[in-house]
């Protein structure tokens, strides 16, 4: 009894080998094309790091924004004060003082006239 194969049997090993290698050419073209090129990677790097870095000074001018706005607030605030304290002084001045100074001279007049 010989153990060599037949050749029938060798041409139908060597067929399998032939069939794998062809599905593991195909499987590894199909992988390959999956594949991003390097420079194609590069260019979508740096369109992420473009649309991040916008986004950064996006984020930073309306934190810009926002403080400009609480400035402003409180210098308007301040201003409304400060307009307060003024109407306050003019209304002082305009109708308080006169009418003191009037019943100043009036009640220094009564005593004046009763002396």
């Amino acid at each position: 009894m010989t153990t060599d194969p037949t050749l029938g049997e060798v041409m139908r090993r060597l067929e399998d080998v032939r069939q794998d290698l062809k599905e593991d050419f195909r499987e590894l073209g199909s992988r390959l094309d999956g594949k991003v090129s390097m420079e194609r990677y590069q260019l979508e790097q740096l369109a992420r790091e473009q649309a991040e870095r916008l986004l950064a000074e996006r984020v930073t001018s309306i934190e810009n924004a926002r403080e400009q706005e609480k400035e402003k607030k409180q210098q308007d605030d301040q201003r409304a004060i400060d307009r307060r304290a003024a109407d306050r002084r003019l209304l002082f001045s305009a109708l308080i003082a006169p009418v003191l100074l009037l019943l100043l001279t009036v009640y220094i007049q009564a005593r004046g006239a009763g002396a």
